[in-house]
């Protein structure tokens, strides 16, 4: 490499490094926070852990309206408790208000009397205090909470401080966020994801400014690598005795710990820049599974599938519900009942009546999920442990909430995008669909960053402790940058 060109190196890992150590080095700080303490979410078992069971005699058949609501595809025809009472709700389907379950009306609109009733029957025993109305805020930028907006918060007292949202559509919880885990985040992912820059859920400045930022620190984090090994002397050494030219503390410790550590701190910076899926790189480019072919959706659900008929069936079997959700599954009805551990049973009528089942048989999922493309299915298996794509994460994490049930059937179609598709047969749903470039994603973002395939989760404490270790490294080589590159901008001035 010829000597212009490395003096070009030298001083891009300079100069980009003057304008990114300092960010890098929050990064890195925060990162270690996010390690322990997550972005606010509402977890399945959090929302699920409050609700009292449903009595067989709580309710009316749904109203048509909703019932023909559910049919789009991805929506799902719900029976909860909502502010103490039985409601249906459809979700996945903006804007529908929720129905009393007992008289099939509309409830009013959602006032601030109503939002805390919600909060009470959430968190019983708590003093709740209504906050406002609010269409988002630094907690609530999610682009799942966009059907229920605008939300109302509501301030809970007690031995655990929390904030809660509630959302005006449906007057249900969809969002907590204990005050505790909000202290921790101002240091955590708001820091570490930039969110004081972020206005909105769909914010493009933001996106931008993220992925621009990040592609400034890979820069300087690789050019800072080739610095590194230029200057040591592998063989033979310096007239100071020591591999590296540096004397002085903060230069020295620099390029040694950055030699011992560079590459990590290339690959998180790195890996958070494919987090932002800059350019679109990394979604499908030939369409999505066609959810509406698999699910067969029909006209409504049968008089056997009625709430009265399941909750006496699945209570007879000694599952006690809190919430139903009639699905379709290659046009056969079925309801998906779970309890307030989040356990789950499936009900489907039969011809010697109801029948309450664990899962869904593989060979049944599979000759549905053939509708998914219209290309065929190359392989296909039921898996009873988790695999690299197929894996759950503990709740503070940042894909925490989402659930990942085994038995799962895993299948590859021979579509453009090589899509690979996951079933849960727990609930028949459509867990995740990963084109080959998502999967791509998987590895250069969620492994790069997180370390995160189902073998190095089982050894949390040691995950833990070398990913703990290494962005000590990362903070020494970003903060002796801040020092060393403070200390040329205060030359230059002078």
């Amino acid at each position: 490499m010829g000597a212009r060109t490395k003096r070009l190196v030298f001083l891009v890992h300079r100069w980009t490094g003057i304008a990114g150590c300092l960010l890098m080095a929050l990064w890195f700080v925060s990162g270690m926070v996010m390690l322990f303490v997550g972005y606010p979410k509402l977890t399945p078992a959090e929302r699920l852990a409050p609700l009292p069971a449903l009595a067989a005699d709580c309710c009316l058949a749904a109203p048509p309206a909703l019932a023909e609501a559910a049919r789009a595809p991805g929506a799902v025809l719900a029976l909860t408790t909502l502010r103490g009472e039985p409601h249906y709700v459809v979700r996945g389907a903006p804007g529908l208000p929720a129905r009393a379950a007992r008289t099939g009306d509309a409830p009013p609109a959602l006032t601030p009397a109503a939002a805390v009733a919600a909060a009470r029957a959430f968190a019983p025993g708590m003093t709740a205090h209504y906050a406002g109305e609010l269409q988002e805020d630094r907690w609530t930028h999610a682009r799942g909470l966009n059907a229920h907006r605008p939300l109302h918060r509501v301030d809970l007292a007690g031995d655990a401080p929390t904030t809660l949202y509630v959302s005006s559509v449906t007057g249900e919880v969809v969002m907590d966020a204990p005050r505790w885990q909000q202290r921790w985040n101002y240091a955590g992912a708001w820091l570490h994801w930039l969110y004081l820059f972020r206005m909105q859920s769909v914010d493009p400045v933001w996106s931008w400014l993220v992925i621009g930022l990040s592609a400034l620190c890979t820069v300087s984090a690789l050019a800072g690598m080739l610095v590194g090994i230029w200057r040591w002397r592998f063989r033979g050494r310096y007239k100071s005795g020591s591999r590296s030219p540096y004397r002085e503390g903060w230069m020295h410790w620099h390029h040694v710990v950055g030699l011992v550590f560079g590459v990590f701190v290339c690959t998180w910076i790195f890996s958070g820049l494919m987090s932002m899926n800059p350019l679109g790189m990394f979604g499908p480019t030939h369409g999505r599974p066609d959810v509406a072919a698999y699910q067969g959706a029909g006209q409504s659900p049968p008089d056997a599938l009625a709430p009265a008929a399941v909750l006496g069936t699945l209570q007879a079997s000694g599952f006690q519900a809190v919430e139903l959700q009639w699905r379709w599954l290659d046009g056969t009805p079925y309801v998906l009942a779970q309890d307030a551990r989040t356990g789950t049973r499936l009900v489907r009528a039969s011809a010697s009546g109801l029948r309450v089942f664990q899962h869904w048989d593989a060979q049944t999922v599979l000759d549905a999920a053939r509708r998914l493309f219209a290309e065929p299915v190359t392989t296909h298996a039921v898996l009873t442990d988790h695999d690299a794509y197929y894996y759950a994460r503990h709740a503070e994490a940042m894909n925490g909430g989402l659930v990942r049930g085994l038995p799962a059937l895993r299948m590859d179609f021979a579509d453009p995008d090589h899509t690979r598709v996951y079933v849960d047969l727990q609930t028949g749903e459509i867990a995740t669909s990963l084109a080959a470039s998502q999967r791509a994603s998987r590895w250069l973002f969620y492994f790069l960053h997180s370390w995160d395939t189902p073998q190095l989760l089982a050894w949390s404490t040691t995950r833990d402790g070398v990913i703990l270790l290494l962005s000590l490294g990362g903070i020494v080589v970003s903060v002796s940058g801040v020092v060393i590159g403070w200390r040329r901008l205060r030359k230059q001035a002078h």
